[in-house]
């Protein structure tokens, strides 16, 4: 199949993810729709930010594309493909497939039109979401969460690391930023997940690259990339962690095999 678009999947890029899509059900029509052109039609969402109704007509019809996308929004499916990826890079990189160690930290973004939970962030003077995401030492994406930006960093970690521990039993330690300072959050994190909970500052009145902050920090200048995060468009915060980890899908597959 050859590409139309640079955000289409190539060939190999398919049949990495084509083991990850849920398997036709026993019951009702038959699958008629081709799931690569699926992935093609999300991916072109993603990376271009147009709206649902501009969806070019190559792809399956706009409600086909946003059924399946809500679909394995709330199943898991994302969180699957995610795991898996996520596995696969953490491997041949000769690390443990299960991370040890996590960083984290927020994105405040502006929503761009009506929408769920949103707040006023005072510190960035945003009216939007956050972004809360932990990433690991290679800056593949651990966890998301969408919250209100009137949400403190402090608030939303504990949030954020309460969903890491639902998936993950191996993570030891956390690094943040100087926005996630004080005893309260410490002592939480080691009285409930017993972690080690680290913050790293950065220095002042010079620039200086500081370790393992710019990890994160990466991670956010990757998704940078897909116009659909430049704000928050999605009415539901679930929503908007989807298309996050849409961006991390996309940019797992592309460093197993660049297209």
């Amino acid at each position: 199949m050859s590409k139309r678009y640079k955000s289409d999947l190539t060939d190999s890029q398919w049949l990495l993810i084509k083991p990850l899509i849920p398997a036709e059900k026993d019951f009702g029509r038959p699958r008629i729709t081709d799931m690569r052109e699926i992935m093609n039609a999300i991916f072109y969402l993603l990376r271009t930010g147009c709206q649902w109704d501009y969806l070019p007509k190559c792809f399956p019809p706009k409600s086909t594309v946003y059924e399946y996308f809500s679909q394995w929004r709330e199943d898991g499916v994302l969180d699957d493909m995610v795991r898996a990826l996520r596995e696969e890079v953490r491997a041949a990189a000769g690390r443990n497939p299960k991370p040890s160690a996590g960083i984290i930290d927020s994105q405040t973004v502006k929503t761009a039109g009506p929408a769920l939970d949103v707040g006023y962030d005072g510190g960035k003077k945003i009216k939007g979401r956050k972004r809360h995401i932990v990433v690991d030492v290679l800056g593949l994406l651990l966890v998301v969460m969408v919250h209100s930006a009137g949400i403190q960093d402090r608030a939303g970690a504990r949030l954020v690391i309460a969903k890491l521990f639902l998936y993950f039993d191996t993570i030891k330690l956390i690094w943040a930023d100087g926005g996630y300072t004080g005893k309260a959050i410490i002592d939480w994190a080691i009285s409930l997940f017993n972690i080690i909970w680290t913050v790293i500052k950065r220095p002042r009145k010079i620039f200086k690259i500081v370790k393992f902050r710019w990890i994160v920090e990466r991670t956010f200048g990757w998704m940078n990339y897909q116009r659909r995060l430049s704000k928050d468009y999605e009415y539901l915060p679930q929503s908007s962690e989807a298309f996050v980890k849409y961006a991390a899908i996309g940019m797992m597959l592309r460093r197993i095999s660049p297209g």
